[in-house]
């Protein structure tokens, strides 16, 4: 089902959210809406605020635009390294419309979340696929690309 993304200036966006108790079958069904509304949107990331679920959730899939699906749902992640490189992006945000600003971000991060099926997860990520889960890690935390200084 797609959900409605919620729009800056929406107060729901700047919540922190709690962390999800147990991967339940609302649970599956919110990450499964949660795709198909940034496939619809079209997006390569969407965090569970958005859609006004304030749960540390998001889901993320940087490569279908160019061809090959590769979607990941992130329960209660947590971001535990970064390099010490950073690289600008130019980032959008589907709760800011027509607007993209130059991002600084690690080059890469260590992440540990679960999965749906319960089973906890440990990852590099490099590159753009980096930026996407800092972006949408920020939306847990009530976040925005708004609150950054613009890369130079």
């Amino acid at each position: 089902m797609i959900r409605p993304i919620l729009q800056h200036p929406d107060p729901l966006l700047r919540r922190i959210c709690d962390r999800v108790p147990e991967i339940s079958d609302e649970i599956k069904a919110l990450a499964s809406d949660m795709l198909e509304t940034m496939y619809d949107a079209p997006g390569r990331g969407l965090a569970a605020p958005q859609v006004g679920e304030l749960i540390r959730l998001f889901v993320i899939d940087t490569t279908w635009k160019e061809g090959a699906a590769t979607p990941i749902v992130f329960v209660n992640p947590q971001i535990i390294a970064t390099a010490p490189e950073q690289q600008t992006n130019a980032e959008a945000c589907l709760s800011i419309s027509d607007q993209s600003l130059d991002i600084a971000r690690p080059s890469w991060v260590d992440v540990v979340w679960t999965d749906l099926n319960g089973t906890e997860k440990h990852d590099r990520f490099d590159g753009f696929a980096a930026a996407c889960i800092c972006h949408e890690n920020d939306h847990l935390n009530g976040k925005l690309i708004l609150d950054y200084e613009v890369a130079a």
